[in-house]
């Protein structure tokens, strides 16, 4: 296996079945991992949204009661008052924390996928991850200010 990076229409990427062995199958295969590396900057991008809209749905108090009662419009009327269970989904705070959750295993499983396709050493896929980094930023990073 090749150590140091080179310029070549030649790599296996990931798996065993994504052999590319043409200039035809090297020009998808940087343009898969540019696209990759774009989701990767949107998806981090709308986990920091989803903490900023977190942070809002906090109460101004943080003792366990403020966390546990629902926000005005949380709680359903065929139930009555919400009950005090702990296990109970606390209000939107925590249906925000597990929506940031997800977006981070998501954004783990791109990054490392993005990171073990650099690590196949062949500079236009390097350069097909730094390329798709650089868009997606530039294209993202304004609608942060919109979340």
């Amino acid at each position: 296996m090749q150590m140091t990076f080179y310029f070549s229409d030649t790599a296996v990427l990931l798996f065993d079945f994504w052999n590319v062995h043409s200039p035809t199958g090297m020009v998808l295969s940087v343009l898969v991992i540019l696209l990759l590396s774009v989701l990767y900057e949107a998806v981090k991008m709308g986990k920091a949204v989803l903490l900023r809209r977190a942070l809002l749905a906090l109460p101004r108090s943080l003792s366990h009661e403020a966390l546990t009662e629902p926000q005005e419009g949380d709680s359903d009327p065929a139930q009555g008052r919400y009950h005090r269970d702990p296990w109970h989904p606390p209000g939107r705070w925590f249906w925000f924390h597990v929506g940031q959750t997800l977006f981070h295993v998501l954004q783990v499983v791109l990054g490392y996928m993005v990171m073990l396709a650099v690590m196949s050493y062949n500079a236009w896929i390097f350069l097909g991850a730094i390329v798709g980094s650089t868009l997606g930023y530039f294209m993202v990073y304004p609608l942060l200010g919109r979340g």
